[in-house]
């Protein structure tokens, strides 16, 4: 870990109590790490020409472990408090109580902690091409000229319909009014960067990508690493069996996700991908 990532880590604050040393001593090393699955790392360009560095993770395995923890707590809660309910996975705590308090905390930790491994990463890419951009000596926020950050896969309290409200925005990012966002679509089509509408009824939100129309073990199944390179050609990208249940056609159709949201998102750019970095 580098003194950078070090101080970012420890500006987090105190890392939840839900986790032992070695999850913790982990969370610290992997500060700036891509992740698997459908993580990435991508350069693209915009039919303007501006060249765009676009990455897609989360806190990593340390959000999960955290996510576990309260939920087998949530689940010993109500049954000691003999609640019933129809099935065990609607377990849950109640606001205002210890344990809901204790929840939040470390939910927000894991999310700051994925906004922060975010920026690490962001830095590093656009440190390692910088002498592609400029040849004098500059750092890496001189080269960006917009950054666009948006949490997917997260909960926040937010004011709707005149109440206050816990929104947890699954497969969904906040689209408030003005406010910009990122919508990937896969490894072989486009992605673009879109400015909310804040449509009352969506709750502000927009979608997170254009979501998976298979399962991964269906991908597998289905296609051939000779898929993979048609579907991916004229992108530099991994185009073997570990990478092949991210082929472009296990996705959906990106533009008619984008022309189901056109009351939710006005796009701003259409980007191409010219690399592509999978975990």
């Amino acid at each position: 870990m580098n003194e950078r990532t070090e101080k970012a880590f420890t500006a987090l604050g105190d890392p939840p109590t839900t986790l032992d040393r070695e999850a913790i001593d982990n969370a610290a090393r992997q500060l700036g790490s891509l992740g698997g699955g459908n993580h990435f790392i991508e350069i693209c360009s915009d039919k303007e020409g501006g060249a765009w560095v676009m990455l897609h993770s989360g806190s990593r395995n340390i959000g999960k472990r955290i996510a576990e923890e309260h939920i087998g707590r949530a689940k010993s809660l109500i049954k000691r408090m003999a609640i019933h309910l129809p099935d065990p996975d609607l377990a849950h705590f109640v606001q205002g109580t210890k344990e809901f308090d204790r929840y939040i905390r470390d939910l927000r930790w894991a999310q700051n902690y994925a906004r922060a491994n975010r920026n690490e990463m962001m830095i590093r890419v656009l440190k390692d091409i910088s002498h592609a951009i400029y040849k004098e000596d500059r750092g890496p926020e001189a080269m960006t000229v917009q950054r666009v950050d948006c949490h997917h896969n997260y909960a926040e309290l937010e004011t709707h319909f005149g109440r206050d409200v816990w929104i947890t925005r699954k497969g969904a990012v906040s689209a408030r009014p003005g406010q910009l966002g990122i919508i990937p679509g896969s490894m072989g089509t486009k992605s673009y960067i879109v400015k909310g509408l804040g449509c009352a009824d969506s709750f502000h939100s927009c979608s997170h990508g254009a979501g998976r129309r298979m399962s991964r073990g269906e991908a597998k199944r289905r296609f051939s690493v000779k898929d993979l390179e048609r579907q991916t050609e004229g992108v530099h990208c991994r185009k073997d069996q570990g990478v092949l249940d991210e082929i472009p056609a296990a996705y959906k159709d990106i533009d008619e996700v984008m022309a189901n949201q056109t009351d939710l998102v006005e796009v701003v750019a259409e980007l191409r991908q010219k690399i592509c970095v999978k975990g």
